[in-house]
């Protein structure tokens, strides 16, 4: 028995230390002079709001779980409830204030790149995994190894669900192949530092964008256009907000927050019964991300947000709406920084190294047809992680680009939900065949 318990295990305390430290980012990144000016020329803000937290869980200050020794020797798990708090609650209100001045014919403006690299980034996934798995086979055999319900294979199939839709898929995944529970636990350790390894790069990649769209040629004006437009707008209806307005626009965000967890509550087991229904079962594994509350919470927070950007509401954004988005998108991805210890990559190298080679070939394919089409690192970056990172990390990256994008991010990551278990199950095929 070991105890993992962290310096800090008040939810409250961790808060005030992720608060803490994303006020030093902003301070810093405003300096206009400096070592400061200097350093976030290269890293951006955004980044580093991920990072620190990540390395305060490497040094033991906060974690995300943890297990610890009762005086009488009983072993309990614990866990920190920031990161479920953030992205079900802050996640879909920053989505509606960040949605709040969409232009949705200008979003559509953004044309067929935008697809082709989402589906490419999910292609990366499918053809990466056994890719990798074939690879690792000739360096290391018994990594990708095991028989029956401890093969390999079917462990991969799980990372296959969560890098092309999410959670739902991934448990999908888990079903329909029937990997072994207890080795389960290596394969969420594999998607957690791989996967958070590939958002960092990207957002790295965010501060560097006017270099890398160069680089690829790409058309960035429909793009600037919609960020034009959005800036303009927000301009022609700018004020300082009163209390009213602050107090109106926290009862917009979290009213349709409310409703759309009340919908999700609703359609989850609705849904959830009528794919339990369902005669095939592959039907029914295509189709489980529909008995998903995350998924209706967020597609519901969507559409509100949407249908509001018709109407008055929209005029908010003359009084800070999507800096108050911003200001949940930090805390979110400030959550999700703590749920990676550096450390971990050191560990289980065999797996983590297939991981890393699947995500490699993801991205490779992503920087190639970018090449070839000349689309710009926006759609490389948010296509990836509406594919790997899902509803919870494609709006993030989006809005790192700028506040009116992240619906770009959802509605990507919504055909994400929709194909992953189906591509998932192809892409495992192959893994299957690669293995034998």
């Amino acid at each position: 028995m070991t105890d993992t318990t962290p310096l800090f295990t008040n939810d409250s305390i961790v808060f005030g230390l992720l608060m803490l430290a994303i006020a030093f980012i902003f301070y810093t990144e405003s300096k206009t002079s400096g070592f400061w000016f200097k350093f976030y020329k290269i890293v951006p803000g955004l980044f580093m709001a991920y990072m620190l937290p990540a390395v305060f869980t490497t040094l033991g200050w906060i974690a995300p779980e943890w297990q610890s020794i009762s005086t009488d020797g009983i072993l309990t798990n614990e866990n920190s409830n920031l990161y479920y708090v953030a992205s079900r609650y802050l996640l879909p209100a920053a989505l509606v204030l960040m949605t709040l001045s969409i232009d949705l014919k200008a979003v559509f403006n953004l044309g067929w790149k935008a697809l082709i690299m989402f589906f490419t980034g999910t292609l990366g996934i499918v053809i990466g995994g056994p890719i990798a798995i074939f690879l690792i086979a000739m360096v290391s055999p018994e990594t990708v190894g095991g028989v029956g319900p401890d093969a390999v294979w079917r462990g991969l199939s799980t990372l296959a669900g969560s890098w092309i839709g999410g959670g739902a898929n991934q448990t999908a995944m888990l079903e329909i192949y029937g990997y072994n529970p207890k080795l389960y636990g290596g394969m969420v350790f594999v998607d957690i530092v791989v996967a958070n390894i590939w958002m960092a790069l990207l957002l790295i990649g965010i501060g560097k964008r006017k270099r890398i769209n160069q680089w690829l040629k790409a058309d960035t004006t429909a793009i600037e256009e919609l960020k034009e437009k959005v800036s303009t707008f927000t301009e022609s209806v700018k004020r300082n907000p009163c209390l009213t307005d602050l107090m109106i626009m926290v009862g917009i965000a979290f009213g349709s927050v409310g409703f759309a967890h009340f919908c999700a509550g609703q359609l989850a087991p609705f849904f959830k019964t009528i794919v339990s229904t369902m005669n095939s079962e592959t039907t029914r594994n295509i189709f489980t991300f529909l008995g998903s509350s995350f998924f209706w919470m967020i597609s519901i927070s969507t559409l509100i947000a949407v249908g509001l950007s018709f109407t008055k509401a929209k005029n908010y954004e003359g009084a800070g709406a999507s800096k108050f988005g911003s200001v949940f998108i930090y805390i979110l991805v400030a959550t999700i920084g703590m749920k990676m210890d550096l450390t971990l990559i050191f560990e289980n190298t065999g797996l983590i190294a297939i991981g890393f080679i699947w995500m490699s070939i993801h991205a490779l394919l992503l920087i190639l047809v970018a090449k070839l089409i000349k689309a710009p690192y926006f759609f490389l970056a948010v296509g990836s992680q509406a594919n790997v990172g899902g509803a919870a990390s494609a709006p993030i990256v989006a809005s790192a680009f700028h506040p009116s994008l992240a619906t770009v991010g959802v509605l990507l990551a919504v055909f994400g939900y929709a194909i992953g278990t189906i591509a998932a199950i192809g892409c495992t095929i192959l893994m299957a065949l690669a293995a034998a």
